[in-house]
């Protein structure tokens, strides 16, 4: 699942390995989380080990009776010099690199940081390993949208050259399935635990 609405959700400001606190209405998805989560068979929890994941799962993890680990292949990507900055002022500092970013070439790495392919190697490998490390087990990941989407797409099969069609809502309970190199998409975007409280979508 993606962590719960922060301050820089609100304005936009891209925040990749960078980080702002949740919103006081994040926490309350959190804590919504957490109580939609109880009783599903949850036996590990794992997190980015950035602040706005991690406060997220630790919320879970209370309520859960749970400890969090932490795993920094479940970052966020890095967004290099887009980071701290809204989409609109990088489109000014930089309109060739900005052009590139929204062209959706998978190996474009943005100056600084990293390209989308080589988020999606690290979350894959990632997803796999703890998949294969606690076979059989239901395990929680606490991430980000962009690795969410990177789930996405392998489990769906879509090249990633293609623009996301899909939503990455805050808070919202997303399940797969994953044997091996193998992966299904059982639940996308379940939002039923947060009794209609509102969500942004991953931008």
């Amino acid at each position: 699942m993606r962590h719960g609405e922060t301050e820089w959700n609100l304005t936009g400001t891209q925040q990749g390995h960078l980080d702002s606190p949740l919103t006081e209405w994040g926490v309350r998805q959190a804590e919504a989380l957490a109580k939609g989560l109880a009783g599903r068979g949850i036996e590990f929890i794992y997190s980015s080990d950035l602040g706005r994941a991690l406060r997220t799962a630790e919320i879970i993890g209370v309520r859960l009776g749970l400890r969090v680990q932490t795993d920094e292949r479940l970052r966020e990507r890095h967004l290099g010099a887009l980071q701290g900055i809204t989409k609109e002022e990088f489109r000014r500092r930089y309109p060739e690199e900005c052009a590139r970013f929204d062209s959706h070439d998978p190996d474009h790495c943005l100056p600084g940081g990293e390209s989308a392919r080589e988020r999606y190697e690290r979350s894959i490998a990632c997803a796999e390993d703890l998949a294969g490390r606690h076979s059989g087990s239901t395990v929680l990941l606490v991430t980000h949208g962009g690795i969410l989407s990177s789930f996405f797409y392998k489990s769906v099969g879509i090249p990633l050259r293609m623009p996301r069609g899909f939503s990455l809502f805050n808070a919202a309970i997303n399940r797969f399935s994953i044997s091996g190199s193998t992966w299904r998409l059982d639940t996308w975007g379940d939002l039923s635990h947060l009794g209609g409280m509102s969500v942004l979508d991953y931008s």
